[in-house]
């Protein structure tokens, strides 16, 4: 079964004199690939759903259905986590840009974009409360500040924690594209 938000298009390798080389620019698509981090925390919640599953046919075979259904319920809930983490990121289409959340996703049209920007600030190593000094794609909307939206990509995130090259890369893609439908 193919998982099409594993993997960015191989176009933004392969093509370095196109900004946007991609020829549905409607449908959303992440612009880079997910990070070794982020697809080894994935693996290893696959991992421990494999053995909860396990656990779960144990136990239907030997105890009751209902126990066995709650462990089945528990591993298809990091399943869909482990899911969740890899579709997390940045998305952009001609609609706008959408930032994928573990719990939450927002979508910015590309009429409310103020402009998309990468700026050197603080920034959270992996997401947790500590702060190291990095680079961050910021966001700006109509109406609202930057300081009120969490970055969108940063250089100590799961995707490009030790890869400040892939960071640039998918920094200038999508500023790319927002220069593109932001004035287009």
């Amino acid at each position: 079964m193919p998982l099409p938000f594993l993997t960015a298009d191989r176009a933004f390798d392969a093509a370095d004199d196109v900004a946007l080389p991609y020829d549905d620019r409607d449908r959303w698509r992440r612009p880079y690939r997910p990070g070794p981090w982020r697809v080894a925390a994935a693996a290893l919640s696959l991992l421990l759903a494999s053995f909860v599953l396990f656990a779960a046919v144990i136990i239907a075979a030997t105890g009751t259905l209902g126990s066995a259904a709650v462990i089945f319920g528990i591993a298809a809930v990091v399943i869909a986590a482990a899911l969740r983490l890899l579709r997390m990121g940045v998305w952009v289409s001609g609609h706008g840009l959408r930032h994928v959340g573990f719990l939450a996703t927002r979508t910015a049209p590309w009429q409310q974009v103020v402009s998309v920007r990468t700026v050197q600030q603080p920034v959270r190593w992996l997401g947790l409360p500590r702060t190291v000094q990095g680079q961050a794609l910021l966001l700006v909307r109509r109406g609202r500040t930057a300081a009120a939206l969490p970055p969108l990509l940063t250089t100590h995130n799961a995707d490009f924690l030790a890869r400040p090259e892939a960071f640039d890369r998918a920094a200038d893609a999508v500023e790319a594209w927002a220069e593109e439908y932001r004035l287009g």
